[in-house]
């Protein structure tokens, strides 16, 4: 008898032990409020910055935000109305020199068409152009000419999706 309640308690003391130490490692883990530690990674990719130089040094005069949640764009006054937008972003904004929002500009991606995500942009760029905004939107980064065209004040009646 004394064997067996030996036993149990060394299963008991092995049981607590255990809680014990997952309990600090949870601990630890979740100090960082990650259990997953986060890894750095470029802002933009190749193609962004290809893109996204090609506005700039083509567009001198506009300011060229990349990367802009829709929720700096767009606002709603129920919460349902916003989360059909909360977590979308546009690839650029070019703005004017008092930040007035001159054009949205999205870029193709080849991993939008695997993932069906190319299917939502009509209802992306729907809820742009319902707010007033001009959306561009590009295949491909775009020659130098295509984008002088796109922003050229004197065809400003012209809308070209590119």
């Amino acid at each position: 008898m004394n064997t067996f309640l030996f036993m149990v308690f060394l299963l008991v003391v092995g049981v607590l032990a255990f809680a014990l130490i997952t309990r600090n490692r949870s601990a630890r883990n979740s100090s960082s409020g990650f259990v997953d530690k986060p890894k750095a990674r470029a802002p933009l990719t190749a193609r962004e910055q290809a893109m996204y130089n090609r506005l700039v040094q083509t567009l001198p005069d506009l300011v060229v935000l990349p990367q802009v949640s829709f929720g700096a764009l767009l606002t709603a006054r129920t919460r349902a109305a916003r989360s059909t937008f909360s977590r979308k972003i546009a690839d650029f904004v070019v703005c004017d020199q008092a930040f007035k929002v001159v054009a949205v500009i999205e870029l193709g991606d080849k991993s939008k068409s695997r993932t069906g995500k190319s299917q939502r942009d009509p209802e992306r760029d729907a809820l742009l152009i319902e707010a007033g905004y001009r959306v561009l939107r590009y295949p491909r980064v775009p020659d130098v000419g295509r984008v002088e065209a796109d922003f050229d004040p004197s065809l400003a009646s012209v809308s070209p999706l590119g």
